[in-house]
């Protein structure tokens, strides 16, 4: 059946997500629209990642004073700095100009933002330094060009657990108070992590909608059938659920095993740890697009980026508990981690792939949860549908 366009738009934006709000009893999952449909493509990112605490990437790219990383994020032109005092700030990447992008890839800056354009000039906080000839060749000020005014548009922005989580829309409250029962449950784990350098950081491409990797990775339902050899030692019945209405869920493990070298080597422990973290281990999806997990000797994060409607790429890192294991002594323990995660991670592919090819069957309903074991994955469609209904209602006033 073909459609005009403005039946196309009609169709794309009256979703009816009534059954995915319902209790997990009678619930169905998301439309198969909002993961083929690029009208409702548009419809979530704003919706659901310019308006909530959103991973852009890590703040290991900028580690000294000047450095600069760009980022696009679902399109949208941003910069990473590190600032004079430290801190990571993130800012459009626009000249306040002309709209020329401003910094075109990672690097050092020594201070200065510079339009490659007419040559205005940014500090490192933001603020606009230099306006060469503005006021015609060799005047550098005008009345009407208030230097003040014209800084460039900072996105409040957040690290934690190493990654930059930044809020577009600055429509929410600060990170720790937006996250406050996340950062109280991982509170033993609110302390500097060091990335395992090169051999820590690895890419997945996949061929589905970005939240068709969150969905995977909130529940251990499929780990009999999808990790064999995780489950080897990690079984179904060693899974909890984990689920905070309208932040994040996800699940945890009672048996986790460290890893061991062959010399009988394992990574150092983070200083202070709780006995629940002797073979304890939680993975949780912070909504929208950040995964991460904690152990009591290192960390992980996967950023996801959503590429198209049906296309995203995971990018993975992995942390440690102190600087000591970033040396020679720990190298081949670190790529045996990194392999070892690389390989579970990447048997999780071809599920999410073919679920996104699934939604391309016109009968599928969102499909049918179990009450038990899909609970993770339900409280995520149900905030996804929550954010974009309170979004049609506020654009319907």
């Amino acid at each position: 059946m073909m459609y005009s366009q403005r039946q196309y738009e009609s169709r794309a934006m009256s979703t009816d997500l009534s059954k995915t709000i319902n209790p997990i009893e009678t619930a169905r999952g998301l439309p198969n629209a909002h993961y083929i449909d690029p009208q409702l493509w548009d419809e979530e990112r704003q919706a659901l990642l310019f308006e909530n605490w959103s991973g852009i990437g890590l703040a290991k790219d900028v580690p000294n004073t000047g450095d600069v990383m760009p980022v696009s994020f679902v399109g949208m032109p941003l910069v990473m700095v590190h600032k004079e005092d430290g801190e990571v700030a993130v800012f459009q990447n626009t000249c306040r100009h002309r709209g020329m992008i401003l910094v075109q890839e990672k690097g050092n800056v020594r201070g200065t933002i510079r339009c490659a354009y007419h040559s205005w000039c940014y500090g490192l906080e933001g603020k606009l330094r230099a306006t060469p000839h503005v006021g015609g060749p060799g005047q550098n000020i005008h009345k009407d060009v208030d230097r003040s005014e014209l800084g460039l548009i900072e996105i409040p922005s957040h690290v934690w657990m190493g990654v930059v989580f930044v809020n577009v829309a600055k429509n929410l409250r600060p990170f720790p108070e937006a996250h406050k029962s996340l950062l109280e449950r991982w509170s033993e784990f609110n302390r500097p992590v060091y990335h395992g350098g090169a051999d820590s950081s690895f890419k997945l491409d996949t061929k589905c909608n970005w939240k068709l990797a969150v969905e995977n990775y909130c529940e251990s339902y499929h780990l009999p059938w999808i990790h064999p050899g995780l489950n080897i030692y990690s079984k179904l019945e060693d899974h909890y659920h984990i689920e905070q209405a309208g932040e994040f869920s996800g699940q945890g493990t009672t048996v986790y095993q460290q890893l061991v070298g062959d010399n009988g080597q394992k990574f150092p422990d983070f200083d202070g740890v709780s006995a629940q973290w002797d073979k304890g281990a939680e993975y949780i999806s912070v909504f929208p697009n950040v995964l991460l997990g904690v152990h009591r000797d290192h960390t992980f994060s996967i950023i996801l980026e959503p590429i198209a409607t049906g296309q995203s790429r995971e990018h993975v890192d992995l942390f440690y508990t102190d600087p000591s294991v970033l040396g020679e002594e720990y190298a081949e323990l670190r790529k045996k981690n990194s392999t070892q995660w690389h390989g579970v991670l990447e048997e999780d592919i071809f599920v999410v792939d073919g679920m996104q090819k699934g939604r391309q069957g016109v009968y599928f309903d969102g499909g049918k949860f179990s009450p038990v074991m899909d609970s993770p994955t339900h409280l995520f469609h149900q905030w996804v549908a929550g954010k974009i209904t309170e979004a049609r209602r506020v654009a319907a006033e």
